[in-house]
Parts: C-alpha cells; sequence; structure tokens
C-alpha cells in the first residue's frame, strides 16, 4: 500500500521539483521565491483536502471491513459533494485574502505579484484537486492501491509534458507553470472518477434525505483531521516568514528544500494515507490483534525509509545546488539540511504513523492535538531562537520541536493501540469476531474501539 501510494505521489513531487527548475532557469531569483510563497498557501489548500480524505477514508473503510458494502457506496458519494462544497468555499475565500496573505508571510514587490498572479490562476481548481483526492483515498478503501496510485500518476505526467510546453514552448513562463497546474488537477479528478465509478461501482445514487447524518460522520473524522493537517501549514508558514527576513534568496532555498523534501521522503509521506485503510479495516472486523501489529511494522518501515532517503539527501546535495543554481544563502540552506537537518524527519515520520492511528482508531482529537503542539510549541519558539543564528538555524529549531512531539506521540498511540483489547495473536482464526452483516451509516458509530482512559 505504501510502495504503490508513494509512485503516485513521487510523481507528483518530481514534477513540482521540475516545474521549480525550470523557473529557476528564468534566471529570477524573485520568481522562484514567489513560488516558495505561493506553494505555502498551496499547501493549506493541500492540507484540508487531506483532512478530509482522512475521514472518507476512516469512514469508508470502516464499513467495508464490517461488510456493510451499501452503506459505502452511499456515505463515498456524500464524501464527494461535501469535498467538492468545501474546497468552492476555501477558494473563494483565498481570493478575498491573497494579498494580506501573502505580506503576512513576508513577500513584498514583485514577489509578491508574482505570487499573487500565479495563484490567481490555480486556486479556483482546488474543487478539481479535491475530487481527485477523494477518488484515490476511495480506492485505497477498497484495498486497490494501483489505481490510487494512477490517479496521481496521470496527474503528474500530464504536468510534466505540459510545464516545458508552456514556461518555454510557448513563452508563458510563470502563468504557463499555473495553467500547466490547472490542467494536471483536471486529469487527477478525471483518472480518479473513472476508477471510483467504472472499475468498482463505488458510488450510490445522491441521497439528499441521507446526506445530513453522512455528512456528520465524515466530518467527526475529517474535521479533527482537516484541523490536524492544517497545523503543519501554520508551521511551515512560520518558518517561511522567518526566512524571509535573510532576503529573496533564503526564500528561494527554502523553496527548493520544500520540494526536495517530499520527493526524499515519499514513501514515509504515502505511510499515513497507507497504513490509516488498514488499521481502519482490521478495527472494522476487530481483528485487535491485526491493528497493534500493522502499527508497529509501520513504524519499523519508516525508519527504514528515512534513513534510505537522508543518505541519498546527503550525497546529492552538490548536485541538488549546482541543479537549481543556488548562490549564497541558498546553497548554504541546501546543503545544511541535507548533510544533517534532515535527521529530523525520523521524528516527523513517528508523528504520521501516529497520527494515522489515532484517525483510525477513533481518537482523532488526539493527532490534531499533537500536530498544533508540534506546530505551535514546537516550531514558534524553537524556530525564533534559530532565527537568531542565520536561515539553517530556522530549520534546525524546528526539526528540534518535531524532534519532542513526534516521540511522544509515538509513545501515545502505542498505549492507545495496547487498550483496544486483550492482546491476542494477529492471526485470523485466533482473532475473528463476528460483525453485523446490515446496518445504516449512524450504525457505524458501534464500531469505535472500546473507550481508554486518556494517555
Amino acid at each position: 500500500m505504501s510502495t504503490t501510494a508513494a509512485v503516485g505521489l513521487i510523481a507528483v513531487f518530481v514534477v513540482d521539483l521540475i516545474n521549480l527548475f525550470y523557473i529557476s532557469r528564468l534566471g529570477e531569483k524573485e520568481i522562484a521565491a514567489a513560488v516558495g510563497f505561493a506553494g505555502v498557501v498551496g499547501f493549506f489548500h493541500t492540507s484540508i483536502c487531506i483532512g478530509v480524505t482522512i475521514g472518507i477514508t476512516a469512514v469508508v473503510s470502516r464499513a467495508i471491513g464490517a461488510g456493510r458494502r451499501a452503506d459505502a457506496r452511499g456515505i463515498a458519494t456524500s464524501s464527494l459533494v461535501l469535498m467538492v462544497a468545501i474546497t468552492v468555499c476555501v477558494g473563494i475565500v483565498t481570493l478575498v485574502v491573497l494579498h494580506p496573505m501573502l505580506r503576512a508571510l513576508g513577500a513584498s514587490g514583485d514577489t509578491e505579484r508574482y505570487a499573487a498572479r500565479y495563484l490567481a490562476i490555480t486556486v479556483m481548481s482546488m474543487p478539481l484537486l479535491g475530487v481527485g483526492m477523494a477518488c484515490a483515498a476511495l480506492l485505497r478503501s477498497v484495498g486497490d492501491a494501483r489505481r490510487a496510485m494512477m490517479v496521481t500518476l496521470g496527474a503528474a505526467v500530464a504536468t510534466a509534458v505540459l510545464d516545458p510546453i508552456l514556461i518555454f514552448g510557448l513563452d508563458m513562463g510563470l502563468d504557463g507553470a499555473a495553467a500547466a497546474s490547472v490542467v494536471s488537477r483536471c486529469m487527477l479528478a478525471a483518472v480518479g472518477m473513472r476508477g471510483v465509478v467504472v472499475r468498482h461501482q463505488l458510488l450510490a445514487r445522491f441521497n439528499r434525505a441521507r446526506f445530513g447524518d453522512d455528512a456528520r460522520l465524515l466530518v467527526g473524522v475529517a474535521g479533527p483531521g482537516v484541523l490536524t493537517n492544517l497545523a503543519t501549514p501554520v508551521g511551515a508558514a512560520f518558518v517561511t516568514h522567518s526566512i524571509a527576513q535573510f532576503g529573496a534568496s533564503a526564500v528561494a532555498g527554502q523553496a527548493i528544500i520544500d520540494r526536495v523534501t517530499p520527493v526524499a521522503f515519499g514513501l514515509v509521506y504515502s505511510l499515513s494515507g497507507a497504513v490509516g485503510p488498514i488499521l481502519a479495516q482490521n478495527l472494522g472486523a476487530r481483528e485487535y490483534g491485526r491493528v497493534r501489529v500493522g502499527l508497529r511494522d509501520a513504524l519499523m518501515f519508516m525508519v527504514f525509509a528515512v534513513g534510505a532517503a537522508w543518505l541519498v539527501l546527503a550525497l546529492a546535495q552538490s548536485l541538488i545546488v549546482r541543479a537549481f543554481s543556488a548562490e549564497g544563502d541558498a546553497a548554504a540552506l541546501i546543503h545544511a539540511y541535507c548533510s544533517w537537518i534532515a535527521a529530523g524527519f525520523f521524528f516527523i515520520g513517528a508523528l504520521f504513523v501516529a497520527n494515522a492511528a489515532f484517525n483510525n482508531l477513533g481518537r482523532p482529537l488526539l493527532s490534531t492535538g499533537f500536530n498544533w503542539a508540534r506546530a505551535t510549541l514546537g516550531t514558534i519558539p524553537f524556530a525564533w531562537i534559530g532565527s537568531h543564528y542565520g536561515p539553517a538555524g530556522v530549520l534546525v529549531g524546528q526539526a528540534a520541536g518535531a524532534a519532542i512531539f513526534g516521540t511522544l506521540a509515538m509513545v501515545v498511540a502505542f498505549r492507545l493501540a495496547t487498550r483496544l483489547g486483550p492482546v491476542q495473536d494477529a492471526s485470523p482464526a485466533l482473532d475473528a469476531r463476528p460483525v453485523p452483516e446490515a446496518g445504516n451509516a449512524a450504525a457505524l458509530a458501534t464500531l469505535m474501539p472500546p473507550k481508554a482512559d486518556d494517555a
């Protein structure tokens, strides 16, 4: 599940990185910095969509694991309607506050103007992004990891083909990169809908009468999930603001790091989305032993993936600097990150795994609490102190806060998994329990784990 999801995710991240590479070839550091600021705003959008997909995956997977196929189809339809409504509202609000938002991040002059122009083109395609991501979540919910991968892979291929044509071939520059992003989101939604509708027939006819109940069920998990995921871009926004004081070169370096990081750690980014359906399906079937084994194995998988990615970054740092023509603060920031700051991703990965456990084991508010603690208490004071030692110090401070809260979150996740039920053999023969064969969406609440004392 993680590997196939990572192929699609890394494809998107690689294309985003190539996009920045093409833009860096335009020779204006203000444009590269503008892409960095626009990326922070886009990070908010993506985080909202991811938060909603957390609710979709948890609820639909739980219904499928409990044998409630009809409920799963009805909830899947309601989830797409809810996603469109949310993304349209967020897009409109973003347009209204676009310039104040960019100025709050530290953008000014030509950099602010370029960033606003890029976002004005891309922001209203957010519903397409949301639908595509929701469809990928639905495909993962039924265990079709390959088709979920193809959703993001198709979008990545579209961007890879269009970027050089629009940016250089038609001489559209930054506007060409934005237009390619819009077309890519169209592909994302189209491929996703085909897999959900044609292959799995996972959508039922929209039922207005049950939409309210379905929406409340989804928001019960997605609401905390959105709040949880918004914490990360809030922390990133403060980091970007802190680095902006060192000039456009430092912001450009941060923009490069922001795009190199998900490529290097794509397997870890995909892990939380992949382990979620596994935990939720086994929770729905009351296979508590498998839930514990899945959490343990996910952590071990993360440690291996981060170690391998850190090694690659350390070896490739000079190549990255040359490829993006980074100089001055930008080059120094990249070298510092690839050499040793990237090791802090061990703790971010631990937080990802813990969040997947919290969201899918019925304790999403724990995920919200830990993410916001890391984004505020674990970022703002540490990054502020680090800013006194240059732009690299900001990233060091951010990593230090992640180490504290990532470790605490993982400890709590294991305690939660242990309290699900008596420790048993994870084999289906010993751990299987009967579950209801039919019911309505509201009955899914009965599949939540037994309440445990707060950790």
